[in-house]
């Protein structure tokens, strides 16, 4: 156990390590470009198989979603070059829908092994902790669904982050298929309209009115999640509570002083 224990936490660490790192080389302009030099010249390549084509550019997610990599030049692409008809745009938006939520799973499962267990051995002893984490258990579909339609969770880290909660695997893959296709289907018709790869390697997209929609849709999905995630957050503290404390809190008078024992608050 204990060494099963010490291999979790090496692993978590080299993980949290190298995304860390991958993190911080793309923000770095050099880096940056020599990035995209790179995918520039795989996308080509990938533009040249026609029919796999767009099955390439949703198996290409796998390793996006796990290494921290951006997706979103991935799924503009995939309309760019194969979605010229409407057959070509289902085919994209198809694989560019499962690769994503392949990805995603594939990181949550990851996070949900290399960090859970080490998590859960740190603050066993925490019982507000364990409530809400009981709770997000219960809410977790609708709350992935939210996040997935805000644009202020970063897809990327959502996907370690909900492994390290109690939510099930089926509702979290369920709940970020539906809550990614709207974005998914936005972005692989935006990809159709660009006129040059270099342009969807920068993700430089004209502003139309179906992103204004997108925007205000995942505005609303933000402030939904935050309400949804504040009254779990109220309801799993007080559950946690001690009921000494509970019972503390009720005989105290409104204006903070304890009750005087056998004395009835008087209405003014």
């Amino acid at each position: 156990m204990k060494i099963a224990a010490s291999f979790r936490t090496i692993m978590a660490v080299v993980l949290t390590a190298v995304l860390v790192a991958i993190t911080a080389m793309l923000a770095v302009p050099t880096f940056r470009v020599a990035f995209n030099l790179r995918l520039t010249e795989f996308l080509e390549k990938v533009r040249e198989c026609d029919t796999w084509g767009p099955v390439i550019v949703g198996a290409a997610f796998l390793p996006a979603c796990v290494l921290f990599l951006p997706g979103s030049p991935l799924t503009l692409f995939g309309g760019f070059a194969f979605g010229g008809t409407f057959r070509g745009l289902a085919a994209v938006t198809v694989c560019v829908s499962v690769g994503s939520t392949l990805g995603a799973a594939a990181a949550f499962k990851i996070g949900q092994t290399a960090a859970r267990q080490w998590i859960e051995s740190r603050v066993i002893g925490n019982p507000r902790f364990q409530a809400i984490d009981a709770a997000v258990e219960k809410e977790g579909f609708k709350i992935v669904l939210l996040t997935r339609l805000s644009p202020v969770f970063p897809f990327n880290l959502l996907n370690y982050a909900f492994g390290l909660t109690r939510v099930s695997f089926g509702d979290y893959v369920l709940a970020s298929w539906i809550g990614m296709l709207p974005g998914t289907i936005l972005y692989v018709y935006l990809g159709s309209t660009i006129g040059a790869l270099a342009d969807v390697v920068a993700g430089k997209v004209d502003r139309s009115p179906a992103q204004q929609v997108m925007f205000y849709a995942g505005l609303a999905a933000t402030v939904g999640v935050s309400i949804v995630v504040t009254r779990i957050a109220k309801r799993s503290l007080a559950a946690a509570m001690p009921v000494k404390n509970r019972r503390h809190e009720s005989e105290r008078n409104n204006d903070g002083e304890p009750m005087e024992p056998g004395i009835e608050r008087q209405n003014d």
